[in-house]
């Protein structure tokens, strides 16, 4: 069975899974008003990047949930590594039944997730995301942005998007995220631009040189090839079709 795109891309060496890149995510962390004393909840933790981060910046308290073993398993070795044992612990959990209390937390934060939910699904998560956040508390998304108008269009290339990265997907026009987070009583702002997953420039930003390096040495074994050029290519012909979306949403 093919892995789906995330999970390829990572055993490839790729750290910032995000559309947006690192960019987009520290937009969406400045505009948070992070202290030393706030509550976060991160679901979709994966590796933990983001987590270590925000420990390290804000020198906060964060807790992550993830289904994928084996990326909480990767999350746990680098949280030692940088010895954030004491503010950092990460958990299987599932986003449609979060383990947590209502109102116990100042910050959700959900990065590249929401696009992989379909149909009813998003709702779930969001319902879930507001119930545990106290009032006034933030939600911080970020997603992949569909930038095409027509019904057809945008068929096709959701069609062709599930098709590279192996996953049924459902992005959102920028207008469709923002009523769709803010039908669960949030206030949005936005912020987007191209899409930097795969481009050569965005990889080379968000992984340096040698990161950049790693991955395409991966990306062109025999085992790798195919899948890689399928993904770098259907990224890079639909540029202008596909960007990236970061939510900042106060919950109200």
């Amino acid at each position: 069975m093919q892995e789906s795109g995330h999970i390829f891309l990572a055993r490839m060496g790729k750290t910032k899974l995000r559309p947006g890149g690192i960019d987009a995510t520290n937009w969406l962390l400045d505009k948070a008003n992070i202290k030393p004393d706030s509550k976060i909840l991160e679901v979709a933790c994966n590796m933990g990047m983001t987590m270590i981060q925000i420990a390290k910046t804000y020198g906060c308290h964060v807790i992550g949930i993830d289904l994928d073993e084996t990326a909480l398993d990767k999350a746990r070795k680098k949280i030692r590594k940088n010895h954030l044992e004491d503010k950092l612990s990460v958990r299987n959990g599932n986003a449609f039944d979060l383990p947590f209390a209502d109102a116990s937390f100042d910050i959700v934060i959900n990065e590249a997730m929401l696009t992989m939910l379909v149909g009813k699904d998003k709702d779930r998560a969001l319902t879930e995301y507001a119930r545990v956040l106290k009032p006034g508390g933030i939600l911080l998304t970020h997603d992949v942005l569909l930038q095409e108008d027509s019904p057809k269009a945008q068929q096709e290339l959701l069609s062709g998007l599930s098709r590279a990265i192996n996953a049924h997907v459902e992005p959102l026009t920028l207008e469709g995220w923002k009523e769709k987070i803010e039908s669960h009583a949030f206030r949005t702002e936005q912020n987007y631009g191209k899409m930097t997953l795969l481009d050569p420039i965005g990889m080379l930003h968000d992984e340096g040189l040698d990161g950049t390096l790693k991955i395409m040495t991966n990306a062109i074994k025999k085992e790798n090839r195919q899948m890689f050029s399928e993904m770098f290519d259907f990224f890079n012909e639909h540029a202008t079709q596909l960007g990236y979306v970061a939510n900042y949403s106060i919950k109200l």
